[in-house]
């Protein structure tokens, strides 16, 4: 075993098997919030090396055997995240824990049979958690597609409101209107909760005064968002016809997603089997078997007059190629799967449109559930999203017992800077609050903070 320096945190203790994409970011998010972790791999370099970069218990072996789980300390464990590469192991390594220790247990599965029988697996199985990166991705870019002009949709209260971020164009109505102004005069059924410009994000005030360039991320109900896009000159009907790069997993969900919304699909994979496999899974869709990559190819199949074309390889290189070269011949709405996060500030500089992370999608509902494991009982949390590179949380709360925050209207409440209360679901009604409006018990609040960690409704206050 690899031994920390400073094995003694306030956090929970936490095991995470598996040291991929998913499991260095959960490594690296769990850490920076004070956990105790210790970190399983095949791989004893791997695990030396990442037990080192963040000082924390390293143990080379099978996650699944017993043997392996006591020495890392199964039996006093508060969690146990399996995130390899087989969803058959991680699966074992949770059955195994939930056996041998008193621990909540959280699997990654990917596979499309399980995941339609992810409700029966997680009870049988008594897992807190199973996730799907490539299902949530997906999910994230159909309601992109769903909403073009977005950059991000995301979604809270069951889906009933949503974030919506969004760049201000050259000569719009919003260029040098003040937040006051807009609710005065545009709408007030939204809410401006965050807002990027040169780089820098803000929580805006009422004075604070929107510019074209800003990236822009506002609250509303679902039905409203689209309202308010077209009330300030844009096209939000969806799209019609779609073309994809790479038929993996995340492609197949996604293209079910979008069939099942009318929208025709077009899949170009390279792989003849997974064509052929493709094409009975979505026989509403057309296969191609080709090279993505090849420029006569993509013409061929029409990318010019595409409405949409989202790069799903394997590669992010090739994924960011294909998105550049679409924006160049093409007027298509655009998104990039990226699973690597290097480079920022050059993917930053290139015009990539909505981009999706599937490895962030998947360790920020593992991140909410640890946090709301961590916190007391007055409230949970629900849903966690970050935004603007991580500078920035969104965070739902259900408040389920009266406290400070409760039953005392929002512009008297002591709130942090940097923070606004951006919707409350009350009863499945969604209400963009007004300073006069209180947070009752039973409502899931949803608050957007530059500030980070939050586990309880009570971190609003000052």
């Amino acid at each position: 075993m690899f031994k920390a320096k400073n094995p003694i945190h306030p956090g929970l203790s936490i095991i995470i098997v598996g040291c991929g994409k998913v499991g260095t970011t959960l490594i690296e998010q769990l850490s920076k919030e004070g956990h105790d972790i210790t970190i399983i791999d095949k791989d004893a370099a791997k695990v030396q090396e990442i037990a080192s970069i963040y000082d924390i218990m390293g143990l080379a072996g099978n996650g699944a055997s017993y043997k392996v789980q006591i020495d890392a300390g199964i039996e006093q464990a508060d969690l146990i995240i399996a995130v390899t590469n087989s969803d058959e192991l991680n699966l074992l390594c949770c059955t195994m824990a939930t056996q041998v220790g008193n621990c909540a247990a959280i699997a990654r599965v990917r596979t499309p049979e399980y995941s339609s029988e992810v409700t029966y697996l997680r009870e049988k199985l008594g897992l807190a958690l199973i996730i799907n990166p490539e299902l949530e991705a997906a999910r994230e870019a159909a309601r992109v597609l769903y909403l073009p002009t977005a950059l991000e949709v995301n979604s809270f209260a069951h889906g009933q409101a949503d974030l919506v971020k969004f760049k201000v164009p050259d000569g719009n109505i919003l260029h040098r209107t003040t937040i006051a102004n807009l609710g005065k005069n545009i709408t007030s059924d939204i809410l401006i909760c965050a807002v990027e410009r040169n780089g820098e994000v803000y929580i805006p005030s009422g004075d604070f005064r929107i510019l074209a360039g800003d990236i822009i991320s506002f609250a509303a109900p679902r039905k409203t968002a689209k309202n308010f896009l077209e009330n300030i000159g844009f096209k939000t009907n969806h799209v019609k016809n779609i073309m994809i790069i790479g038929g993996g997993r995340a492609a197949y969900y996604l293209s079910k997603q979008l069939l099942q919304m009318g929208i025709s699909v077009k899949i170009i994979e390279i792989d003849k089997n997974r064509c052929e496999e493709l094409s009975i899974l979505l026989p509403k869709a057309i296969i191609i078997h080709g090279d993505g990559t090849d420029q006569d190819l993509l013409k061929e199949e029409g990318i010019e007059y595409v409405e949409s074309f989202v790069a799903l390889t394997g590669i992010d290189e090739e994924n960011i190629l294909l998105t550049l070269y679409a924006r160049q011949v093409s007027n298509a709405k655009v998104i990039t799967k990226i699973n690597r996060l290097t480079f920022k500030n050059v993917l930053n500089s290139l015009d990539l449109g909505s981009i999706v992370y599937p490895r962030y999608i998947a360790s920020e509902a593992i991140i909410a559930y640890v946090r709301a494991k961590r916190n007391s009982m007055d409230s949970n949390i629900e849903t966690l999203y970050h935004m603007f590179d991580h500078r920035v949380e969104a965070i739902e709360f259900r408040v389920y017992e009266n406290s400070r925050v409760t039953n005392i209207p929002l512009m008297t409440l002591p709130l942090k800077k940097n923070l606004l209360v951006s919707f409350i679901n009350r009863n499945g009604k969604v209400l963009i609050p007004s300073g006069q409006d209180c947070i009752q018990v039973g409502d899931t609040v949803t608050i957007v903070t530059t500030h980070t960690g939050f586990k309880d409704i009570r971190d609003i206050l000052k």
